[in-house]
């Protein structure tokens, strides 16, 4: 499996190829995840082709390597393992993705991740199309990220939706008795942490006497410096930065509420499912990307994109309604137990066999 961005950095792709490659080995079959790192691997069965580079794509900032010398170890890396299959996540990245692309020396398996605008898949489109050829099975992660390169390249693309892999919930959490409201992402204007701060900020206490809320707030980005400066009480705004995988899950047990204020760009909402998986409620952004996963009313709540007053709103009725609440997990975590990793592992193998064939 070919990632295009850096391993080490928290991120959906990321978290979607570490994920299926561990699904795969458990089952015994030989898995070798190869990508840029920004430091030591995350684990023994990554294969590092060098740092990432900070590269603007689709409004956001990705670790990307695009540099000859990942370009080089890549080649290298190829040729020294006798791979039957290549799976490539977003084939036309600019990196090890698109240069084993570029090579098509064995049978290729394409998941396509990006939704919402492409500059470069317009731009380069002529160039693009030629190349996109080369992907024996092409794979979309949601409706929304088939139309976009179908839309610009042509060619078909069958839609898996991501998974989401759970691990064992840990014994030893400690409930301090305050809501707590969690968001994960990068700190940027397209994720919308903005507007959730804003609206966390109008709430002053939990309207049935339960103590003040909490807001964690994960990740880190261009924003981070000047949000953190405007909302720094540490009694209300717990700012953790990158953490683990462990430490994300520990976060997400603990949530009372996963926040998922995105305005746009979002091609599947595999942060919602990781909420309904972990029992949170989710609140969200009612955008295209995570309609791909959630029902407003049914398993989620679901708000106008930037609207503050809306959100403030959706945060207070879910703290203060506890039937709403439950209800809403309830259907969130039968909702997320149809996304198991488990199964789109099943699926790929499908396909590669079919390839091998």
């Amino acid at each position: 499996m070919f990632c295009p961005y850096s391993l080490t950095v928290p991120g959906g792709v990321q978290a979607q190829v570490l994920g299926l490659a561990e699904e795969m080995r458990r089952r015994g079959h030989e898995v070798r995840v190869l990508g840029p790192c920004d430091g030591p691997p995350p684990t023994t069965y990554v294969t590092p082709l060098g740092n990432s580079l900070p590269t603007a794509a689709n409004g956001s900032i990705a670790p990307l390597a695009p540099d000859p010398s990942a370009a080089l170890r890549t080649i290298r890396a190829v040729r020294d393992e006798g791979f039957d299959v290549w799976h490539l996540h977003e084939p036309l990245a600019p990196g090890p993705t698109l240069t084993a692309l570029t090579l098509h020396s064995r049978p290729i398996v394409g998941t396509f991740h990006a939704a919402g605008r492409s500059s470069s898949y317009r731009y380069l489109a002529p160039v693009l199309r030629r190349l996109v050829r080369r992907v024996d099975i092409a794979v979309a992660v949601s409706p929304d990220a088939r139309d976009l390169v179908r839309g610009h390249l042509g060619g078909e693309y069958e839609v898996l939706f991501n998974g989401v892999s759970v691990p064992p919930r840990p014994t030893d959490l400690v409930d301090d008795g305050r809501p707590h409201v969690l968001f994960l992402g990068r700190h940027e204007e397209r994720k919308g942490l903005e507007v959730l701060l804003r609206a966390f900020d109008r709430i002053e206490r939990h309207p049935k006497g339960h103590g003040r809320p909490v807001l964690d707030v994960v990740g880190d980005g261009p924003d981070s410096a000047r949000l953190r400066a405007e909302y720094s009480d540490p009694d209300r705004f717990r700012w953790h930065g990158r953490v683990s995988e462990e430490m994300k899950w520990r976060l997400l047990w603990q949530a009372e509420v996963l926040c998922a204020p995105a305005l746009r760009g979002e091609s599947f909402g595999i942060v919602l499912l990781e909420g309904m998986a972990s029992g949170a409620t989710v609140i969200a952004s009612d955008i295209d990307g995570y309609r791909n996963v959630a029902t407003d009313g049914r398993d989620a709540v679901l708000v106008p994109p930037g609207n503050v007053e809306a959100l403030e709103s959706a945060l207070g009725a879910v703290m203060i309604d506890r039937d709403l609440r439950d209800r809403l997990r309830m259907a969130g975590l039968e909702r997320a137990s149809g996304f198991a990793m488990s199964a789109l592992a099943d699926a790929y193998i499908e396909r590669y066999q079919r390839l091998l064939n």
